[in-house]
């Protein structure tokens, strides 16, 4: 399920994504909108985007990851108008040293009439990001047999 349809900009610390929120999307809803909710996995696509770009670019295997959480998301409208045009800015904050990484990312919607991007929605996404995801998987299997 891919949700973003471009990326627009990327760089060594941060990543924007543009999508239009469609009206035959996943998410969206009979009276032609898409839950602000939705906006955590906009956000989501948009770090993995970036990771992805930079395994690349690296020469490295595109690595898988997980959503940990998120910190303070908030939204100033409970969803997104089909049509409407978003964009999605995420920068790296913090990379740590055990694969866990937390991204600063907002949500902007182009005013229809000015076309100049309308703050919407931020939060704190924090991801895992393990170098080899297979051996992040098995090793907690291990450790979850072991408690058994």
């Amino acid at each position: 399920m891919v949700l973003i349809d471009t990326v627009k900009q990327v760089d060594n610390n941060s990543i924007t994504t543009t999508l239009r929120v469609r009206d035959d999307a996943l998410f969206s809803l009979p009276d032609k909108t898409v839950p602000a909710w939705v906006g955590i996995e906009y956000m989501a696509q948009t770090i993995a985007a970036f990771s992805g770009y930079h395994c690349l670019i690296h020469g490295k295997p595109i690595r898988l990851g997980l959503l940990l959480g998120t910190r303070h998301y908030q939204s100033e409208h409970a969803s997104y108008p089909c049509g409407a045009m978003l964009y999605v800015h995420a920068c790296k904050i913090i990379e740590s040293s055990n694969d866990m990484c937390v991204f600063d990312s907002t949500i902007e919607i182009a005013d229809t009439d000015t076309r100049q991007p309308i703050y919407s929605a931020t939060a704190k996404i924090n991801l895992l990001l393990p170098e080899d995801f297979n051996a992040f998987l098995n090793n907690k299997k291990l450790r979850s047999q072991e408690n058994e």
